[in-house]
């Protein structure tokens, strides 16, 4: 049940920071009574209780008054009962669900469809500046509900700003919120060796995600939330200018290239994304849940390698 809470609790958040409602920002936490009336506003209403009919009571007609060829018992209840009577109870109708629920999930775009590719490159000696420049725009963004939902550190990237090769995953887990800095965990040390057998180190590439807060128990981002954060991505990417983009899993592919499709079908196909060729692979945390799919991955990377005129010095591991 805490999950659930702490998630409803970063949305009214971050609803109170756009203004909705009247639920203006303020320095503390939404206090618990707040939020139980904020809760209560928009429960569904409890279901009307059930109600004995009331007593009907039939008069006798005199004697005299009697039919003496009617069959039908005077006492008999009417088969269809007035409507006055209200045997039957009304149902409540559904309560309205608030107009601020119904947002619209955009459909995904590519990051080519987003703005057009800036025609003049930026110089490589200025590239870590022009980086430093992005991550000061970010600041310590509160523009979607991740902000609020226990995220630690943003994370920004990591790598060469003047990589040939860049790898886009889909968000930060705990040990990356710990540490500011993308895939340091288990899946970062399996990439490292992903790197190594394309026979580079990690400074020589650029590594980075799709957002750059961490998801709540490291969930799939939300559309809102990746939406959001990606324009950050792709302002990178215009910066590095890499040749060729690794696209870690599904998520990192769909917000690359603006198609949602499944990575059995995106994989061993040449994409496009920023003037930049695109392979499609298994995200490294996905190898290690099932790493009989690491020779597959492989196959993928030296497809990388091909590309770039990269001799391998082994095989990944």
């Amino acid at each position: 049940m805490a999950p659930a809470t702490d998630q409803l609790r970063a949305y009214v958040e971050y609803l109170r920071d756009l203004g909705i409602h009247d639920l203006y920002r303020q320095s503390d936490p939404l206090p618990a009574a707040e939020l139980a009336t904020l809760l209560a506003e928009f429960a569904p209403a409890p279901p009307a209780p059930a109600t004995k009919p009331p007593a009907v009571k039939v008069a006798t007609p005199p004697p005299a008054t009697r039919p003496a060829t009617s069959s039908a018992s005077p006492f008999a209840p009417p088969k269809t009962p007035p409507a006055s009577l209200n045997l039957k109870p009304a149902e409540a109708p559904a309560p309205a669900r608030p107009s601020f629920l119904e947002v619209p999930i955009p459909k995904p775009k590519s990051f080519d469809e987003l703005m057009p590719l800036p025609q003049d490159r930026i110089a490589p000696d200025q590239r870590p500046a022009a980086l430093q420049a992005i991550r000061d725009l970010i600041g310590d963004c509160t523009r979607c509900p991740l902000a609020y939902a226990g995220r630690r550190t943003i994370v920004f990237g990591d790598g060469d700003p003047n990589a040939r090769l860049m790898f886009v995953g889909e968000g930060p887990g705990a040990d990356e919120d710990a540490s500011g800095l993308p895939f340091v965990g288990k899946a970062g040390q399996l990439l490292n060796n992903m790197i190594n057998a394309m026979g580079l180190k990690r400074e020589q590439v650029y590594i980075a995600n799709v957002v750059k807060c961490r998801p709540p128990a490291n969930r799939t981002p939300e559309p809102v939330e990746a939406n959001t954060c990606s324009p950050f991505l792709l302002e990178q990417i215009d910066v590095i200018r890499p040749e060729v983009i690794v696209a870690l899993g599904a998520t990192a592919a769909t917000y690359l290239l603006g198609v949602k499709q499944s990575l059995g079908s995106l994989r061993g196909t040449w994409h496009s994304c920023r003037g930049a060729k695109v392979a499609v692979t298994y995200h490294p945390a996905f190898l290690l849940r099932d790493p009989t799919q690491k020779g597959e991955a492989w196959k993928d990377l030296q497809r990388v390698m091909a590309e770039l005129g990269l001799k391998s010095p082994s095989k990944m591991s």
